[in-house]
C-alpha cells in the first residue's frame, strides 16, 4: 500500500529523534547557563550560591502547517480531519454532504445502546436479529453482555450482533429501532445523520440503512470514545472474540486490516455496501491526549484505507512539519 508521503512509521521515528535532540540541546544549554552564573556570582559575594534547579525541557510545541493538506489525492467523495480537542476542522472535502454510511451506522447503534443499557446488560440473539445479512456464527437464544457484544460488533462489523443490540436498547426504552437511533443522533447534535436500521445494511437498491456526513461521523466517533471508551478502544484489536453466557466462544478478524500498523490508534470502524462504497472512520492520538478523527466516505473497498493513511500522514505534517 503506497501513499504520497514517506512511510508513516519512518516519519514518526524521525520526528521523535528530532524532538529528543531538541530536548537534549535545551537541557545542555540550561545546565551551561547555571554553571556560568555560579562561577561569576560566587567570587563577588564570597558566599556559596544556592543550588540551581534546572527545569525539565518543555515538550516541543510545533507550529501548525496549514499547507500540509494541499493537493492531497483521495478516492473518497467526502472526507474530514477533525481535531476532537479543539473541535476544529483541519481538512475537509464535502464534509457536510449527506451520504450512505453502511456499517458506520453501527457506531450510532452502539452509542445509542450505551446511553440505555448497563455494561452487563444481557443481550439475546433473536431470530429477527439472525435474519440480518451476514453470518457471525451466532445461534438463536445465545446471550452476551452488552459491552462484550458491542466490542465484537464494532471489530467484526457483525450485522446480527448489531441488530440484537438495537433490539435490546429499543425494548428497554419502549421505542422502535428507528426512534431509538433518531433520539441518539439528536442528543449528540448530529443534524445530518439518520438511520433506518441498526446495521447500516442497504434497505433496497436505492435506499441505504443509514445516512450521515463525514463531519457527523467524526463527532459521533468522539462521542463514543467519551461515552464508552472500553468499547471504542477494543476496536483497534486485530481480532474480536466474544463469549456467550454459556461459554460458547466466537472469533472474527477486524474488518480494518491496518489497525496493527496505525500508531496510537484509539478507534476504528469500516463500512461497505453497494450504495455507500468504501467508508472508514478512525480516531488516533496525534499527541499526548490529543485525539483526531479522520473519516472517509464514498471511497472504494481498498481506496478507503489508502485515503485514511494519506490523511494521517498529512495530519502529522500539519502538526509537526515534514521531517528533515
Amino acid at each position: 500500500m503506497t501513499t504520497e508521503n514517506p512511510d508513516l512509521k519512518t516519519l514518526i521515528r524521525k520526528l521523535e529523534k528530532r524532538h529528543q535532540k531538541k530536548q537534549a540541546t535545551t537541557a545542555l544549554a540550561a545546565g551551561t547557563g547555571v554553571l556560568a552564573l555560579t562561577v561569576l556570582v560566587a567570587p563577588l559575594f564570597m558566599q556559596p550560591v544556592a543550588s540551581q534547579v534546572v527545569e525539565a525541557p518543555q515538550p516541543f510545541t510545533p507550529v501548525a502547517s496549514p499547507d500540509a493538506f494541499a493537493d492531497v489525492r483521495l478516492e473518497g467523495k467526502a472526507a474530514i480531519v477533525f481535531d476532537l480537542t479543539t473541535q476544529e476542522t483541519l481538512y475537509e472535502r464535502n464534509a457536510r454532504s449527506q451520504l450512505p454510511l453502511a456499517s458506520l451506522t453501527k457506531l450510532l447503534t452502539v452509542y445509542a445502546a450505551a446511553n440505555t443499557l448497563a455494561p452487563e446488560s444481557q443481550v439475546v440473539i433473536s431470530s429477527s436479529a439472525l435474519a440480518a445479512e451476514g453470518e457471525s456464527g451466532f445461534t438463536e437464544g445465545e446471550t452476551f453482555t452488552f459491552t462484550d457484544l458491542a466490542r465484537f460488533v464494532l471489530i467484526s462489523s457483525s450485522n446480527d450482533g448489531a441488530a440484537a443490540i438495537a433490539e435490546a436498547a429499543a425494548t428497554k426504552q419502549a421505542l422502535s429501532g428507528k426512534n431509538l437511533l433518531a433520539g441518539a443522533a439528536a442528543a449528540a447534535g448530529l443534524s445530518q445523520t439518520y438511520a433506518l436500521n441498526g446495521t447500516g445494511l442497504d434497505e433496497s437498491t436505492s435506499v441505504s440503512g443509514g445516512y450521515g456526513s463525514a463531519y457527523d461521523v467524526a463527532r459521533l466517533s468522539g462521542a463514543l470514545l467519551e461515552k464508552a471508551p472500553e468499547i471504542a478502544h477494543a476496536t483497534v484489536a486485530s481480532r474480536g472474540t466474544v463469549r456467550s453466557t454459556t461459554g460458547v466462544v466466537h472469533t472474527l478478524p477486524n474488518t480494518n486490516p491496518n489497525v496493527v500498523s496505525i500508531p496510537n490508534l484509539l478507534l476504528s470502524k469500516t463500512g461497505f455496501t453497494d450504495l455507500a462504497g468504501g467508508n472508514l472512520a478512525v480516531v488516533y492520538d496525534a499527541g499526548i491526549g490529543h485525539p483526531v478523527a479522520i473519516v472517509v466516505l464514498g471511497s472504494t473497498r481498498e481506496g478507503r484505507f489508502n485515503d485514511v493513511e494519506r490523511l494521517i500522514a498529512r495530519t502529522h505534517e500539519y502538526f509537526i512539519g515534514s521531517a528533515p
